[in-house]
Formats: C-alpha cells, sequence, structure tokens
C-alpha cells in the first residue's frame, strides 16, 4: 500500500501535468483566436470593399443615379449571369443593395472595415443622412451587433436624442466634440428589455429589473456610462436619502443621478433631483468633473414638468418618460412631435420672460 508521501508526490505530479496543460490549451486557443479574428477581418473588409465597388459601377454603367429606373435591366441580366457562376448572394435584391451602398457612402475612406455587410445593409434603410451619419458613428465607436443596431433604429434612438434640441442644434450632434448633457439624455426611454408586464409593479421591481439587465440599460442610456452606485446613500443635514441609481459617465466626465418613479413626475420629485444634484455638487464633484446631471423616469411627464426641467439655472435636469414595452414607430414619432413642441413653447415662454425681466 502506498505511503502518504507517496500519494501527496503523485497528485503534485498530476497538477503539474493539467496546468502544464491547461497552460498549453490557453496558448494555442489565444493564437487560433487571434488568427480566426484576423481572417475574418481581412475577409469582412473585402467584402465590403467588392461590394461597394460592384455598386458603383452599376451606378456608372446605369448613367448615374437619375437613370436609375432606365437601367434596371441592367441589373436584372447581372444578377441571373452572377447568380449562375457565384451562387445566391447576388439576387436582384442584394445588386440594389450593393448600389444604394455606393449612393450613399460615395467617398471610398469613409467606408470602414469594422462595419459588416449586414451593417452596412441596415444602414442603407434609413433615408435621413444627419441619422444615418449618427448611426453610423455609433456602430464603430459602441461597437453594435447587427441585432443592436436593428433595435436601435426600430426604437428611434437618435430621434428620441434630439427631440432635447432645437432643429438648429441638433444639425451639429453627430459631429460635436465634448457632449452637452443634452447629447446624453433620451426621451421617452424604451425600457422593454426589463421584462415587466404586470399591471401593477413598484419602484423597487423596476429597479432590481433594470439592474438585472444592465448591459441592455446601460446600452439604452448610450456610451460612456458605468454603473456607481445603486441606492446611494445622502446624509443631508439630520435625513438620510437614497438616489436609486448612480451613474458616471467617462465622456462627458460628469455624475447622472437616475431616480425611478412609478406613475407621474411630480413637482416634488424634481425637486428632490436637485437635492441630490446641489450635493454631488459640493460634495461629490472630483477635479476635472462636469456638473451632474439629473434624471427623473416615470411612466408619464406632463407639459407643465418639461417646462419647469427647462429652467435656464437647471439645464441639466431632466424628466423623462419611459415605456415598458416597445411603441410602435408610429406611436413614437406621435409622442416626439408632441414633447418637441411643448419645448419649443417652453423655450418661447422663457425668452418672453427673460424680455419682460429686461424691460
Amino acid at each position: 500500500m502506498p505511503k502518504k508521501s507517496e500519494k501527496k508526490s503523485v497528485n503534485a505530479a498530476v497538477e503539474v501535468v493539467e496546468a502544464a496543460e491547461n497552460e498549453l490549451y490557453k496558448s494555442v486557443r489565444t493564437i487560433l483566436a487571434k488568427a480566426r479574428e484576423t481572417v475574418y477581418t481581412v475577409a469582412n473588409t473585402a467584402m465590403v470593399e467588392a461590394y461597394w465597388n460592384v455598386g458603383r459601377e452599376i451606378v456608372e454603367k446605369q448613367g448615374g443615379e437619375s437613370r436609375a429606373k432606365y437601367g434596371n435591366g441592367l441589373i436584372d441580366s447581372l444578377a441571373e449571369r452572377l447568380t449562375a457562376e457565384f451562387g445566391p448572394g447576388f439576387t436582384r435584391s442584394n445588386l440594389r443593395n450593393m448600389r444604394q451602398f455606393y449612393l450613399m457612402f460615395p467617398i471610398r475612406h469613409t467606408v470602414c472595415g469594422k462595419l459588416s455587410w449586414s451593417h452596412y445593409r441596415t444602414l442603407i434603410t434609413i433615408e435621413d443622412a444627419a441619422a444615418r451619419e449618427y448611426y453610423f458613428n455609433e456602430c464603430i465607436a459602441a461597437k453594435w451587433s447587427v441585432r443592436v443596431l436593428q433595435r436601435q433604429i426600430d426604437t428611434q434612438f437618435y430621434e428620441r436624442l434630439i427631440r432635447n434640441h432645437s432643429p438648429k442644434s441638433s444639425k451639429g450632434l453627430v459631429k460635436r466634440g465634448t457632449p452637452d448633457p443634452r447629447d446624453l439624455v433620451r426621451s421617452p426611454a424604451i425600457l422593454e428589455f426589463a421584462g415587466i408586464d404586470a399591471p401593477q409593479y413598484k419602484e423597487k421591481d423596476l429597479e432590481a429589473a433594470l439592474i438585472k439587465n444592465m448591459r441592455m440599460f446601460l446600452m439604452e442610456l448610450g456610451r460612456g456610462f458605468c454603473l456607481e452606485a445603486e441606492q446611494k446613500k445622502l446624509r443631508i443635514g439630520d435625513e438620510t436619502y437614497s438616489c436609486d441609481l448612480v451613474f458616471y459617465n467617462y465622456i462627458a466626465r460628469c455624475f447622472f443621478l437616475v431616480d425611478l418613479k412609478v406613475g407621474k413626475v411630480t413637482p416634488q420629485d424634481i425637486g428632490q433631483m436637485q437635492l441630490y444634484k446641489h450635493y454631488y455638487e459640493r460634495e461629490m464633484m472630483r477635479p476635472g468633473d462636469n456638473p451632474p446631471v439629473g434624471i427623473v423616469l416615470g411612466s408619464s411627464a406632463d407639459s407643465a414638468v418639461v417646462k419647469y426641467t427647462l429652467n435656464e439655472h437647471e439645464r441639466n435636469l431632466f424628466a423623462v418618460k419611459y415605456h415598458l414595452s416597445l411603441p410602435t414607430v408610429e406611436e413614437l414619432q406621435r409622442e416626439l412631435r408632441r414633447e418637441r413642441a411643448a419645448i419649443e413653447e417652453a423655450v418661447l415662454l422663457l425668452k418672453m420672460s427673460d424680455k419682460g425681466v429686461e424691460k
């Protein structure tokens, strides 16, 4: 019967062998994974470039965009011949996509190899040039998958953002450098991923659902956000308050304070968020930080509250309505039009009140 010392030495030898095998596996796996990624990147870049060139050839042979109908027969003939030789990837609809790809991205060096052909097929469905450019840049910067890109388009991600801007100021949004707080707050917020479909729920249920699906919530918030705290305790005077969620945005270099409400956002909710903001401004801001942004998320918010949030002294405070299910594009557009009208009315009232003070 082997002695205990012998057993220990055998076990130690086995562990050494297993450790060596694991180390070898990890090293080889890393090499192969990098090689596969390189092959995919090269192949994808070549494919995107080829499809751009195909689109250019089609447009040029058709005599430009204005004669596209005249040249439709060229696409039909080309599709038939290419499909016979190269397979089903060159149908009439795919060739039309390539043509549209070239028309919407006519400058070759602006086409990014980091995006797949599936990304570009989705992007070319966006008619508005400013929106398309925004989604294009966000796809690259945030590394959106095609599925995420489609979700953002379906939920009017860009349109919900520019809702906070006047039509004039929103035009430079894509090319702006250091973001304005309005560049990072979307209204309404779409929280369908929370999975809450019960007619009655509490704020703690919503908070738990958002924390459970934090990756999706961060995606809805936008780039640069990281979660700093849940139920952040703030000792102010003799009272202790709790801010539901605290984020830090490293792009805007400021804290984002979020309070969740079931029901309509009230002036009291706004006042409480003002208290949190002022506390963070005086006690929590670090050197180089910008002033914090406060967001009160409620299941409804009327125009009076919107006007209140536009007070010039509290420009970093927002009352935002949220949806727990995906509204239709038409419903979102109607809501955005209503909110834009309320904002423009509030801006006009502020200007009129300012003139009255000057007099």
